[in-house]
Parts: C-alpha cells; structure tokens; sequence
C-alpha cells in the first residue's frame, strides 16, 4: 500500500504579548481526520522567523519559565548587533536558533505519541505580529 500525505495550514491569533499557544488540540484534531487510525509521522512547521515550536509540559509554570530564560539568553537592545524596527525584535529573530520552527512527532494508531505531561506550543516573542501560520503534515 502506498504511503498518504496530507497538509493542512492552521492560522493562529497569537496576540501581542510574549507568548505560548498550545497546539496540542489542534495537532490531534487534524490526525483525526487525517491519520484514520493509521501509524506514522505528524510535521508541524511555522513559516515565521520570529516563532518556534517547543514540546514542553504546560500549566505547571514551564512555559512562564522559558519566556523568562529566553529573555535572559537572546540579547536585546544594547546588547544586540542587530538593530531593529521596533525595541524587542531581535529576541524575536533570535528565536529560532533555539526553539527551531519545526517538529516531527510519531502517530501512533492515528493519535500524537506524547507523554502524559507534554504539549505542543508554538512559541512567540514577536510582539507586533500576532498572526502565526503552522504547517501540520501527515505522512504514512
């Protein structure tokens, strides 16, 4: 039997402040209609150079904490080569080297292989642009 792909792109209103938008719901929305019970892989991709995609436990902190260290990690201001539009940017393009745009997880009987605790986040530093695109894609 030949493999399936399928794609879909989800937009997401992130708002302006720095933020975590939990995509979990959405991840295993789309597998429902698209993986049929089936095994294989879920990519999900933001287009975005101000955005990444973490797997991290939420509601117990963790996604306050790791706005917190990327604030301390990515320069700002006087401490950046990078010389923005507007104050907090370069946080923002800095993003990605640490919170990648991307992630491939394992579809496991057409439902997202997580632990117990784990969630899918999109992550956004970027405080003017509060539109996100993600790529989620199935292939069996």
């Amino acid at each position: 039997m030949a493999g399936t792909f399928t794609t879909r792109t989800i937009t997401l209103t992130t708002g302006s402040p720095e933020t975590l938008h939990d995509l979990t719901n959405a991840c295993s929305a789309f597998l429902r209609e698209a993986a049929h019970g089936r095994n294989g892989l879920l990519n999900i991709f933001t287009r975005h150079a101000t955005s990444g995609l973490a797997i991290i436990e939420t509601g117990a902190g963790s996604g306050d904490d790791l706005l917190v260290a990327l604030r301390e990690i990515l320069p700002t201001g006087d401490r950046s080569q990078d010389r923005p539009r507007s104050p907090g940017h370069s946080i923002a393009r800095m993003l990605p080297a640490l919170v990648p745009p991307h992630a491939t997880l394992p579809v496991v009987d057409g439902e997202l292989e997580l632990g117990a605790s784990q969630s899918v986040v999109l992550v956004s530093t970027d405080r003017d642009n509060p539109e996100r695109q993600v790529r989620l894609s199935f292939l069996s």
